[in-house]
């Protein structure tokens, strides 16, 4: 995609185009492709709209009906943060007192828009020409343009001091070759520029991987990891007034968020394996707050170095999913397979927590047959490699 194909996607021709693409995207791309050509749309016209089709349909999981009239890249796409996510972080910081936000490294606006919409004033930079026009419009396409403005530029160079609040959301792949980058000072903008924006703007806000590395959160801040259905997509930190505790764990799950604090350098206590295992969420994990929730279900680890909670009683928790623990036993193949043999286990889910078996040569290598179903749990007792054979708790 360049400027002159977005332009022309823009034009009556281009949305006709588009929504041609729209009718036919999903199946076989080269009989997509045929279909836009026997319909009088130029051969490069109908290779943007139908690849604007298929992103489209892509986006809908991030962004939900209104993906159907954004313009999008690929990386952009993947980098995007899904609406849920931002909304939330939008209501955080209106709700702070923020009236002026700068953007920076703003990509295809997802974060933006959601401030415009919690009636933030966003100013956005973005320093590739295309996914800045894409970003105004998409801000043109949501009614926001008057609170959404892009401007294509250096985010090291814009001028914090005319805004109250900064969000950044630094490029974590290679601009070209679209690899990962994992040393945060190879970051766009790079990770000293970032981490010194919360010296100069009292609001500061950084998106980062949820692999980060908790010795490169700078002091102060807070870092609040988040999940959506139980899956982690992101980490935060939130610098100077917006930091509230040391850590946080959010779970958002059919509309409603569940918190959990602390300070992320509690240890749990260890004991042996109880009736019921907890497998906490990955937000809970990566915000180095098990030990929190341990104290919660009155639980304890049975292995310093392994994430599941133990205890005798099962009790409700939107943190983590409870099993009910029937067989615990040293890992042997010969020994897991005569037990489910036994038990006419023909169907098995595999969980794993420190062990280094494969779950599908597994599954292969017990052979199932049976008409009952199990959950396998795969991990260290005392350090010693032990197979849990559980059942879930109905929630």
């Amino acid at each position: 995609m360049d400027l002159d194909q977005l332009a022309a996607l823009r034009t009556p021709e281009g949305s006709a185009a588009l929504a041609a693409a729209a009718r036919v995207a999903g199946g076989d791309p080269l009989a997509a492709a045929a279909a836009l050509r026997s319909g009088g749309v130029p051969a490069g016209l109908a290779a943007a709209a139908l690849t604007q089709a298929e992103l489209r349909r892509r986006a809908v999981g991030k962004f939900g009906p209104e993906a159907a009239g954004m313009f999008l890249t690929r990386p952009g796409l993947e980098q995007a943060t899904r609406r849920v996510v931002a909304d939330r972080r939008a209501a955080r910081l209106r709700a702070a007192g923020v009236r002026s936000l700068a953007d920076l490294g703003c990509g295809l606006g997802a974060d933006a828009l959601a401030a415009a919409r919690a009636g933030i004033r966003v100013y956005g930079v973005e320093a590739d020409p295309v996914t800045a026009a894409m970003a105004a419009a998409n801000a043109e396409a949501a009614g926001l343009a008057e609170r959404f403005t892009v401007e294509c530029g250096d985010a090291t160079a814009f001028d914090v001091t005319r805004v109250e609040a900064v969000f950044c959301d630094p490029a974590r792949r290679a601009a070209g070759t679209g690899r990962r980058i994992f040393d945060p000072n190879a970051y766009s903008p790079p990770w000293d520029f970032v981490t010194g924006l919360a010296e100069r703007v009292p609001y500061t806000v950084v998106k980062v991987a949820p692999g980060l590395d908790h010795g490169l959160i700078p002091a102060g801040a807070e870092a609040e990891w988040v999940s959506v259905d139980g899956d982690l997509v992101e980490a935060a930190l939130w610098c100077g007034a917006l930091a509230e505790v040391p850590r946080r764990a959010t779970l958002l799950r059919t509309g409603a968020a569940h918190l959990l604090t602390g300070a992320g350098d509690a240890e749990a206590p260890v004991g042996a394996v109880r009736r019921f295992l907890y497998d906490p969420d990955p937000a809970v994990v990566r915000a180095h707050l098990v030990a929190e929730l341990a104290g919660e279900l009155d639980a304890t680890l049975a292995d310093p170095a392994i994430a599941y909670l133990y205890a005798d009683a099962a009790r409700p928790t939107p943190f983590a999913r409870c099993l009910e623990v029937t067989d615990v036993l040293p890992f042997s193949l010969k020994r897991l397979r005569a037990l489910l043999r036994e038990r006419r286990v023909g169907r098995v889910e595999i969980l794993k927590r420190g062990s280094a078996l494969e779950p599908e040569k597994l599954r292969r290598d017990l052979r199932l047959a049976g008409d009952a179903s199990a959950s396998l749990v795969l991990t260290r007792v005392a350090g010693a490699p032990t197979v849990l054979l559980c059942r879930p708790v109905p929630g």
